[in-house]
Parts: structure tokens; sequence; C-alpha cells
């Protein structure tokens, strides 16, 4: 890891550079920029990106990823919703004529539109420092779009964890369950809080996640899959037949511990304990007696 006057160089270069364009930092749109020039070099580097992929980068702040990003890719299409980085943009990535910003919320975009226009011949791949107040939604909105082959981001160590969690343990969790079901998530490796500014109160941690091609277990309704996993999670302290209440309450409680008992899980089981297999078979037999 670079040395603290290193640091201390690019701190300065920054708060210069910032200064210069009268930009303020914002807390609502969750802004922690990259000090450190290694950073971003390995975050890049994790994504695996070469000149066959199109990257979409979400939250570019004045570009320190997206430079890396730019040498790497055939072309950077980075989405960023505060204006007031734009014209910063302008100037750090003047260099590179792979890199273009667009100016949008990326909560609000069509995706798979957008990556159809900007990457024509060109895999997809994501890489991105994530504002961590909507690292849930965007995640979502990433796998939903199916277009991806991989996920590169930078996020909050503890949710990186709990992406990666296995069954039985405290991190694990319906997200859990969700990213796994879709993808192949990997921690890759922690960045501290002195590499931001201004420097986040958490840890961050790099998370590489390899799109599936095929979901690690089959199931009737994709759609139902995920109802049961998120009803067994919604009584995180009580039993899979409370939880699964909430949402399957109709069905009564006898009736769930039998199906829960016929799927080979014990009547007392808590949601945490199942991965993908259990839930599936439980999905299976929880819509066939629902019909």
């Amino acid at each position: 890891m670079e040395n603290g006057d290193t640091m201390d160089n690019e701190q300065k270069a920054m708060e210069a550079l910032l200064a210069r364009h009268g930009f303020h930092f914002s807390k609502s749109k969750g802004q922690n920029f990259l000090i450190s020039r290694e950073i971003p070099f390995m975050i890049a580097q994790a994504s695996g990106a070469d000149k066959s992929n199109g990257v979409l980068e979400i939250g570019p702040g004045i570009g320190a990823l997206s430079h890396e990003l730019c040498a790497r890719a055939g072309k950077v299409v980075a989405v960023e919703l505060d204006t007031a980085l734009l014209p910063i943009l302008d100037e750090t990535m003047a260099n590179y004529n792979n890199f273009k910003v667009i100016s949008a919320d990326v909560l609000k975009l069509d995706i798979p539109a957008l990556v159809r226009e900007e990457f024509d011949g060109l895999t997809p791949i994501v890489c991105a420092n994530l504002p961590y107040n909507i690292t849930t939604p965007v995640l979502t909105e990433l796998i939903e779009a199916k277009c991806f082959e991989s996920l590169t981001v930078l996020i909050q160590r503890e949710v990186a964890q709990r992406l990666c969690a296995k069954p039985g343990t405290a991190a694990y969790g319906a997200f859990s369950a969700y990213m796994q079901y879709y993808t192949k998530p990997e921690l890759r490796f922690e960045v501290p809080r002195e590499s931001f500014l201004p420097a986040p109160k958490v840890t961050s941690a790099v998370l590489r996640a390899e799109v599936r091609k095929e979901p690690p277990v089959q199931v009737t309704d994709e759609a139902f899959f995920f109802r049961v996993v998120y009803a067994a999670f919604a009584l995180r302290r009580k039993t899979l037949v409370n939880s699964l209440m909430t949402a399957f309450g109709a069905l009564g409680k006898e009736k769930l511990t039998e199906i829960v008992v016929a799927c080979g899980l014990d009547a007392n089981v808590r949601g945490e304990r199942l991965g993908l297999e259990e839930f599936a078979r439980l999905s299976d037999a929880l819509q066939e007696a629902t019909c």
C-alpha cells in the first residue's frame, strides 16, 4: 500500500482540484472519493477488464477508477448523478477517447437499452465504487438487467461479507441467497477508511461477482422461489415455520410444518440454516401446496 506522504499528496491534489471547481461533497449522495492511486489500479485489475469489454461505471467521482478502466477496456461509460462533477470529469478524463459520462440516476435508467446502445460488439461488465446508500438496489438492478458478465464493486466490508456468507452464519440472509443464486460472489480485498476523501466511518471491500450462466439449482418459478427466501428471513429469530407464516399463513402452521418436514428439514429449523438446494425443494413444495 502507498505510504502516508503519497496519500497526503494525492489528497492535497484532489482538494485543490475540487476547490478550483467549487465542488462540495454531498452526504446524501454517499460521496467518498478514492485518494489512493494503488486502490483504483487494484480494483480495475480485479475486474479483469480488457479491450474486449465495455465497462459500466457508476459514480465515477473525479475519475480515479475511470482512468484505470480506460487504460484496459474497449470503452467505459460512467453514470454520474451529480452534475457538479461533470466539468471536473471533462478535465480529468480529457485524454481518453474511450470514455463517456452520462448524467443520470442509474436507478432510473433502462440499463439493457444503455448496454445495447453503448457496448455493441463488446462484452459488458460492471466496475464501480458504489455509494453505500444504494448498494442493494443497484446490485439488484444490475443483476436483473441480465446483460453483464461480471460485477466488480467497492462496497462496505460488512455488506461484501454478507453477500459471500454461508448458510448458518450470522451474516447470511435473503440477499446472500439472492446474490449466490445469480452470481458467484467473492471478496477480493479490503480497503481502509484512509483511502477515501472524506474518510467513511467503516472499512470497505472489493467484491467481484461472476454472473452465472445458469443458476446452481433448478426451481419451478423464480419469483415464487424468492418469495419463499425472503419470507424465510422475515422473522430472523423465529423458526422457519413461523417466518413462513408471514407470507403463507393461509396454509396454516400445521400444514407448513408438514411441508418443511417433508422437505427433509427439522420442524424447528431457522431460515438462516437453509442453502439454495433446501430453498429450491421448499419452494417447489410450497408452490404445489398453494396451487
